[in-house]
């Protein structure tokens, strides 16, 4: 059994929109069954620690409309009594955690980048031979990590994450601090992105990324892969 620290955005505002963020339910949900279902250990931090604002976008007020993971997220007890007591993420130290996960929606747009204990615990979980993960916006928490040579993380590693296309699609380009996609580039990541919308995930070199909310399974279930295939023995368990 591996042990996987889920990080969630704290910030709750769109920048000057006036309209409500957060992290994205479905982006938390599908990879967290995932895991769980696999027979790791998962456990949730966030940026300033406590109840994480979600995105009210990706919580449909009909239960019908919701997707199966976050439905089963919601009725879970002990899910959701984790999810209120995150712990904040400068408490926690890398020697704990197999890997990390980072699940979008647009809030880590502002607080991802910025949080130096992010960095580092990405960094550091990646340096001992971890596997970490992200999906659509997820990756801005991968802009400030380093490899231990200190050139950034995603570096000549084939990477995804939300596109600066479907930004514009939703007509969001301008409410964000920087183009994902383009920081990705230009900090040397080989990106692959795809048709607007549609799934994609992509592992390389223990990095596992994902364009976008539909791609949230498939995320999920690439990191059950590779941390299958960097952990065999936890894996067996």
């Amino acid at each position: 059994m591996a042990r996987i620290l889920i990080t969630l955005t704290s910030h709750d505002k769109l920048g000057d929109t006036g309209r409500a963020t957060g992290f994205y339910f479905d982006e938390m949900a599908a990879p967290y069954w995932a895991l769980r279902d696999a027979g790791h250990e998962v456990g949730l931090a966030s940026i300033a620690g406590g109840r994480p604002p979600h995105d009210p976008t990706s919580l449909a007020d009909d239960p019908a409309e919701r997707p199966a993971a976050v439905t089963r997220f919601l009725e879970d007890e002990d899910a959701m009594a984790a999810l209120k007591t995150t712990a904040a993420i400068d408490t926690v130290s890398a020697d704990d955690w197999d890997a990390i996960f980072l699940p979008g929606g647009h809030g880590v747009m502002y607080d991802f980048p910025t949080s130096d204990a992010l960095a580092r615990i990405v960094s550091d979980i990646h340096a001992k031979g971890g596997v970490v993960g992200a999906v659509c916006h997820g990756p801005a928490g991968l802009v400030a990590a380093t490899r231990p040579d200190g050139t950034p993380l995603v570096s000549g590693v084939r990477v995804n994450g939300f596109t600066d296309a479907e930004e514009e699609a939703v007509e969001l380009t301008s409410a964000m601090p920087f183009a994902l996609e383009t920081r990705l580039r230009e900090l040397g990541g080989k990106f692959e992105g795809v048709d607007n919308f549609q799934s994609h995930a992509v592992s390389d070199d223990r990095l596992v990324t994902g364009q976008n909310p539909a791609s949230a399974p498939a995320v999920g279930a690439l990191l059950v892969e590779t941390i299958a295939s960097t952990y065999p023995a936890q894996a067996a368990e």
